[in-house]
């Protein structure tokens, strides 16, 4: 089911951003109806019946006992136009979720071909055998029925248990986290950077560079430098970094981090789908989100949730590999000494005869 979802949802963005319909003679040439006219249908004998039990109400015909059930229906058929409106709305903006730009496809295509539906996108008209239907239940409560083609079964929604979905801080349609964001504002928030690193809008600046203690030294204060051969004969030197350090200063605001995605746990399976598993940086995510997501390594919101210990565990391993590699890493690799002296190019093979000398003489090794 997951990966006819991820087939399914992925043909379907590319068929609505690929603009191939707008050469199809057959489509252009046709008549495309897109009224589903909800409302309209819905409460075509709504008046006749408000009518009536107004009328039973009044003249003391009532079949309930002091008229109950009829003043019910009554409160029922004044409210439900506003429900109507609630429910359509909400309904939209948990669809529209489908068109954002790191959707899941492992969410159920479905909603993806209802949403087509309910913004008019080419092809997915009741001239091309679609329909959507809002019924109200005896309950008060309301359900829309989707139709068409495209569908496996009617996918059928229900306002309360929507209502309930929502009021409970659940979603319809996953919402995939901001991993992005949250990263660059993680690298704010680890104590690795000096304060004068971080600007007034609590960014980066460009000048960033991790503080000074979390870089490697030799027993007597200076630098531990790296050599990098640059050719001809010639090296340079490069700072090199406590990685063990640094890696035990962001644990625990890694940890707060992924505490707080767990809160939503159908939130934390989008961003393993999208982004974590793969390991990926935010360009290859975009391009994966494209071609195939996470693929076999991906979760499904059927059958994965609630999350067991050992995927949380994994997740938590992975987030921080995710912020290592992909947000740290390019302010530990290749950067150059902050001691001008230090950092010009040099003698390749004096410089490696002089550092060789160096660990002689520092363990007594001469």
């Amino acid at each position: 089911m997951e990966n006819n979802n991820i087939l399914k949802n992925l043909y379907l963005k590319q068929f609505n951003q690929s603009n191939a319909i707008a050469y199809s003679k057959d489509f252009i040439a046709s008549p495309s109806d897109y009224n589903f006219q909800l409302l309209d249908n819905a409460y075509r004998n709504a008046g006749k019946v408000y009518a009536k039990i107004k009328i039973a109400i009044e003249t003391n015909k009532c079949e309930s006992e002091h008229c109950t059930v009829e003043l019910a229906q009554i409160k029922q058929l004044e409210e439900a136009p506003q429900v109507s409106l609630d429910f359509l709305s909400s309904l939209i903006g948990e669809l529209s979720v489908t068109e954002e730009s790191s959707f899941d496809p492992n969410n159920n295509y479905a909603y993806t071909v209802a949403n087509s539906l309910m913004t008019s996108k080419p092809g997915f008209s009741k001239t091309d055998g679609y329909n959507a239907y809002l019924d109200l239940l005896e309950d008060g409560s309301q359900q829309i029925f989707f139709t068409g083609p495209a569908f496996e079964k009617d996918l059928i929604i229900n306002s309360a248990a929507l209502n309930a979905l929502l009021n409970s801080d659940t979603s319809l349609v996953a919402t995939t986290p901001d991993i992005n964001n949250d990263m660059l504002r993680l690298l704010t928030e680890v104590n690795l950077f000096d304060p004068n690193m971080i600007d007034e809008n609590k960014q980066l600046k460009a000048t960033a560079r991790i503080s000074e203690e979390f870089i490697l030294k030799n027993s007597d204060g200076s630098f531990d430098y790296e050599i990098v051969d640059l050719g001809n004969g010639k090296g340079r030197n490069m700072l090199q970094f406590d990685m063990a350090k640094i890696e035990k200063k962001v644990t625990p605001f890694i940890n707060a981090e992924v505490a707080g995605l767990m809160s939503s746990e159908q939130d934390a399976v989008a961003a393993w789908n999208v982004y974590i598993s793969k390991g990926t940086s935010v360009d290859e995510d975009a391009q994966m989100a494209q071609d195939a997501n996470a693929g076999s390594a991906s979760w499904s919101y059927e059958l994965d949730l609630p999350l067991q210990q050992e995927n949380k565990v994994l997740f938590e391993t992975k987030y921080k590999e995710y912020f290592m590699k992909n947000y740290l890493k390019q302010f530990t690799t290749n950067q150059m000494p902050t001691v001008k002296e230090d950092a010009a190019v040099f003698d390749l093979a004096e410089a490696k005869k002089a550092k060789a000398q160096k660990f002689l003489d520092d363990n007594n090794l001469n």
